[in-house]
């Protein structure tokens, strides 16, 4: 175990100033992963409990019992139906528009720190390369001032030296690639899923209004149809 860390304490030594920043990076792509794993967890954004009443609601039910299940929940469904629960009062579209907004701004919390793995992506084999191109400029000035007694392994292990760098570079880029894609898929459908339970809900909801509306239009009787009279020409007098 004691090689192992004086090994990967060598490793980060040999790789010059600039293996700090891309350690840096690590930490902080690291940071990142770990608490967008724990808050996009399905239980944080589409509770089983509030899910499963939601489809236990007959259509043109009171919603009252869920309303209160809600207002004590800290998910991303139960912020969004809050909204809609609250404005039931308003004609559909509105509370649509209302849902909307509220939606658009739990998508904006879903994708938070999904932005600093996109940065870190472009950055960190940037750094690497910065570094391994800084260390060869020092390899070669170093053989030019001493061309007469250059020594092989010396120019070859400076130059694994100075490529240090770019492998911790990319050994951090691909993790964060990884994690990047993941998450966004998975914010992409876990949105999909909200909408479908919310679309779903509001019919419930406005189930009856819609029946009342239609009962309420009064029926106008059909107007008989007269075929058109064929109009006769005139004939003008003989003087």
């Amino acid at each position: 175990m004691s090689n192992v860390f004086e090994t990967v304490v060598g490793f980060f030594a040999k790789g010059g100033i600039f293996m700090w920043p891309l350690l840096i990076c690590s930490i902080v792509s690291l940071t990142v992963i770990i608490l967008r794993t724990l808050a996009l967890r399905e239980k944080n954004v589409l509770p089983m409990t509030i899910e499963s009443e939601m489809e236990r609601l007959a259509p043109g039910a009171s919603p009252e019992r869920l309303f209160r299940m809600v207002q004590h929940d800290a998910s991303s469904l139960a912020r969004i139906l809050r909204v809609a629960l609250s404005h039931l009062r308003w004609p559909r579209s509105e509370n649509v528009e209302a849902v909307q907004t509220r939606a658009r701004y739990e998508m904006v919390r879903l994708e938070r720190g999904l932005v600093v793995l996109e940065v870190i992506i472009g950055i960190a084999p940037l750094i690497g390369l910065i570094g391994t191109v800084s260390g060869l400029v020092h390899v070669f000035a170093s053989l030019g001032v001493s061309a007469g007694s250059a020594d092989p392994k010396m120019i070859a292990r400076g130059i694994s030296e100075a490529l240090n760098c770019t492998v911790f570079g990319l050994g951090i880029a691909v993790p964060s690639l990884i994690a990047f894609v993941y998450f966004s898929k998975k914010v992409e459908v876990l949105s999909v899923e909200m909408e479908s339970l919310v679309t779903d809900l509001l019919s419930k909801c406005y189930y009856g209004r819609l029946l009342g509306a239609k009962k309420a239009q009064p029926q106008m009787p059909a107007q008989p149809i007269t075929p058109a009279q064929p109009a006769t020409p005139e004939i003008a007098p003989m003087a």
